[in-house]
Parts: structure tokens; sequence; C-alpha cells
């Protein structure tokens, strides 16, 4: 295994356990996402700042009930975190959904999932939504669909959407072996057509279109679980263009688990993307050699997360939703874990604590869920890493199926210095999805892709989050989408900033 040795001369600072506080009280309302065996999967929160107030703000699934829309009300940077009520549709059946800016107006919409029609919301001014799917020509279908992603393909104006979907529930002879096909909306100039049927499907639950070669080709990416296909079925990637999917004889080897998510980040300094597989029993994963070849990570370094690390219920975990996000800005990414059972899985454990997996030096993960106050036992499904007081530090915000959501306030004591970077274009694309972000600091240098997708039902539009240890400012890099490197640009730690091109130079905002 290659240990994280370049992420370790970092400027060090010494630092505690991590700990948060509790703010579910902060929700005027809480969330709970319910619902018999059609949500028995799903239940995810999509974070964006809807009112370009520069704070994140949450759209959250209920399942069978209603999605809730949570505005930001944090008085001041560092205050307790608070929100008040949004203004939604009544929106029934939300497995999950995802920000992005479809039509390219600066406002983020969302690409809302359900068990039913799917929605394309879009965003206006003081997170005013409204429903354009028909407006769009986007083809909602009536499957159950519970995974996501989308990219800007060369010359195309609108994004392409991909759209997972679970057990096709007509199937009289299901629900195993009878997992639905997939969907990959093609945009016709600012219109969408027909979707193209990814077939045969293994019940995908997690998707992420992503350059994972760093070679400009950025390929599709398929989770699937084998409790319904049960036989046949493996984990997938396809290429784009022309849209087939990888084989064999390509090097992609046919894996197959009870895929629930995806996470994908450089983990150990070389910039290429890992990538971690969520599943029932092993969290999988794969360290990125380079050319298109991945290898499973070893036991060693402490992210199989298998069983409870509490209680005494030895049966293999249920994971869910998983980030990877530096909790302390030591400058090396940590990994949180959404845990919980199915429903009443007898093989499966009941009790089971989500992770908190912090890194260390040496490239090892140590779990500190406990310490850290957020090792709560509910039937946890989507979540999402964001700092959602503008002190620095990500938050924790959990949906739980059949219990309230929780947020929870990053407070741990003597964490490093920190950047939050958001590039932005023009015209096409202006969340610049496909990007790559590079932050040097000393010998080090974090690279993080800015995607759609991924996770359990869960996605974010925003600012990237780095940590820096103990340095003061950082230099930073843009590899738009298309290949362009912006020159470097340095900026001191502590501060969010938006980033534009200027020829190859980098403007901050």
């Amino acid at each position: 295994m290659r240990l994280l040795l370049v992420l370790a001369t970092l400027p060090g600072t010494a630092l505690a356990d991590p700990a948060f506080i509790d703010r579910a009280a902060a929700l005027p309302v809480p969330q709970v996402y319910d619902g018999d065996w059609e949500h028995f999967v799903g239940g995810g929160v999509a974070v964006l700042d809807c009112n370009a107030d520069h704070k994140p703000d949450l759209f959250t699934a209920g399942g069978t009930n209603p999605a809730r829309l949570y505005v930001n009300a944090t008085p001041e940077p560092g205050a307790d975190i608070a929100f008040t009520a949004g203004t939604l549709p009544d929106l029934k059946g939300v497995t999950g959904a995802w920000p992005i800016d479809i039509d390219n107006d600066g406002w983020l919409d969302l690409v809302v999932l359900r068990v039913g029609p799917n929605l394309l919301l879009k965003g206006g001014p003081e997170c005013a939504f409204t429903d354009s799917t028909a407006d769009w020509g986007f083809v909602a279908g009536d499957r159950w669909s519970t995974s996501f992603t989308a990219t800007w393909e060369d010359g195309q104006v609108w994004p392409t959407l991909v759209i997972g979907n679970y057990v096709d529930r007509t199937r009289k002879d299901g629900p195993f072996e009878a997992c639905d096909v997939n969907e990959l909306h093609r945009p016709e100039g600012r219109r969408y057509g027909q979707p193209t049927l990814l077939d045969p499907g293994y019940c995908a639950l997690s998707m992420l279109i992503s350059d994972w070669q760093r070679n400009g080709v950025a390929d599709l990416r398929i989770s699937n679980d084998r409790h319904y296909y049960v036989r046949g079925g493996y984990e997938q990637m396809f290429h784009l263009n022309p849209l087939a999917e990888y084989t064999e004889a390509e090097g992609w080897k046919h894996v197959s688990l009870w895929g629930m998510g995806i996470a994908s980040r450089d983990i150990t300094g070389d910039g290429l993307p890992e990538v971690m597989l969520t599943s029932m029993a092993d969290q999988l994963l794969q360290i990125n050699e380079g050319g298109g070849r991945l290898h499973n990570a070893p036991y060693s370094i402490g992210t199989y997360a298998q069983r409870p690390f509490l209680g005494d219920d030895g049966r293999p975990s249920t994971g869910w939703h998983a980030e990877f996000g530096d909790i302390d800005n030591d400058g090396r990414s940590d990994l949180f874990i959404a845990k919980g059972n199915v429903q009443e899985m007898p093989s499966n454990a009941m009790r089971d604590p989500n992770n908190l997996l912090m890194q260390q030096a040496d490239g090892t993960f140590v779990e500190k869920a406990d310490a850290a106050g957020v090792a709560t036992l509910h039937r946890s499904r989507g979540a999402g890493l964001v700092d959602l007081n503008g002190d620095g530090r990500l938050d924790i915000v959990v949906m739980n199926r059949r219990a309230p959501m929780e947020v929870w306030q990053n407070a741990t004591e003597g964490t490093g210095t920190w950047l939050e970077v958001e590039p932005r274009q023009e015209a096409v694309n202006s969340r610049a999805v496909g990007a790559w972000v590079e932050v040097r600091s000393g010998d080090a240098v974090q690279a993080v892709e800015i995607t759609v997708g991924g996770g359990h039902g869960s996605g974010q539009a925003g600012p990237l989050h780095f940590g820096l240890g103990s340095a003061k400012s950082a230099e930073v890099r843009v590899i738009w989408p298309g290949g362009v490197a912006s020159d470097w640009l340095r900026l001191d730690a502590g501060q969010r900033v938006v980033l534009r091109a200027d020829g190859t130079a980098l403007v901050a905002e």
C-alpha cells in the first residue's frame, strides 16, 4: 500500500479528537425519511446555496413524508447553526436529490428522484423552485429511481443526466432478478429528448461520472445491489462516447457486491482519485494505480468497517452514504460512513453506528465517531459533510430512515487552517463540473474533482473545502473542463473565494 507520506509533509499541528454538537433542534420541523419497501433504500439530502447568500441550504427527501427545504439562517460565521423553513410544492415519494445548474442561469436547480415520475426543479431567487420537467422536455418516467450523476459533454450547452433505477416493481416475477433499466438523458440543445436505456441494469444505488484516470475523459461508474440482481451482475463502468460498457479485456474486473454508495477523492497525494464503495459487510476502498488499474486496499488501512465498533452485535454492517472530507483541517481526508440495517434484515447488525474514520499521517484510518459524539444507532441513509456556519470546519448532516435527521456542528478544538474555493464559469456549466482543483502547501498537493453524483441519494454543490494544517497560505490552480490549466494563485488561509478565469490567470472574488 502506498502510504500518505507526501501529505505528512504538510505543516503539522497537534489536534484533539473530533467533537460535534447536536444542532438538530435548529430545524424548524424535524424531517423523517419514511415508507415501506420502496423506501428501504434512498433517503438523501441535497446541499446547495439556493438564495446566493453564501450559506448552504438543505433539500431533504421524505419518502412517504413530504420533502422539506431548510434555509440556512446562521447569523454570522462561527455562530450556532440555525435554519428557517423554505417553501416547496407538495413532493412525496422522494428518494434523493442533487443540485446542478441545468440551464446555466447561475441559480442551482434540483434533480429530484422519486418512486414514480422524477422532477427537474428550476431554481430562482430566494430559494424559489418551479417544476420545469415538461418545459425542458424531460421524460420523467414512472420507475423506482435511486441514483444519479451528470456531466457536460463536449459541444453540449446543457448537461447529460444519468438516472439509476432499482427494482422494476411492475414485474410480477420479482423482486429478485427483476432489476430495472437505467436512463441516460442527453440534451438536444436546451431541451432533453428520449432517454437512452442502459439495459441490463443491476439495481443501481449509486452512480458517478468522473475522470478517474486523469486522462481528460470522463467515464460512468455504477454501483449495484446484488441483493436483487442475485447473479450475473457486477459493478459497471461505461465509456460515454461512444456509449459502451468497459470489458474485462480492457482490465475492468467484474466485482460483485451489495453496492450502496460511491465516494471518490485522491487520498494518496498522487492526483489520482481513489474510490470508496459502501456495501453490506465490507466497505471497499479501491486504490487508483493509474492507467485504468485499481486494487483493493489492504485490511490494515482501517476502512473496511465491516462490523459495528460499539455494542455486542457482531453481525455485518450495512453501509450507505460515504464521503471524504478533512474534519480537523490537518491536510488529510477523513471518511464518514452512514450505516443502518435495511429494515430488519436478520443477517446484518441492527445496532450499527455511523463511522467517522480519521486519517493518520501514515495513511491508515482510526475510528473516532464515538469520541466525536456522532456514533448514533438510527438506520442512517444519506448524508453530507459541509461547512454550515462558515467557520472553516466541516459539519455533518445525516438522513435517517424512520428517525429524525441529524445536524452536527463541528466543535473540534485546535483544528488547522483551511481554504474553501469555488470555481465558476460563464454561459455554460456555471459550476465547472468536470474541473480539477489543486491546492499546494509545502510539498503536498491536494487534488479534488468537481463532480455531480455518488453518495447515496445525496449531492452537493458549493465550495470545495481544503484543510491546510498550520499553513498560513496555499497556492491554488484549476484545470478547467476541457483541460486548460490556470496559473497558480497564492491565497491566504481562512477564507472562502470564488475563482474565475482571466486567460490562464485566476481571479479570486
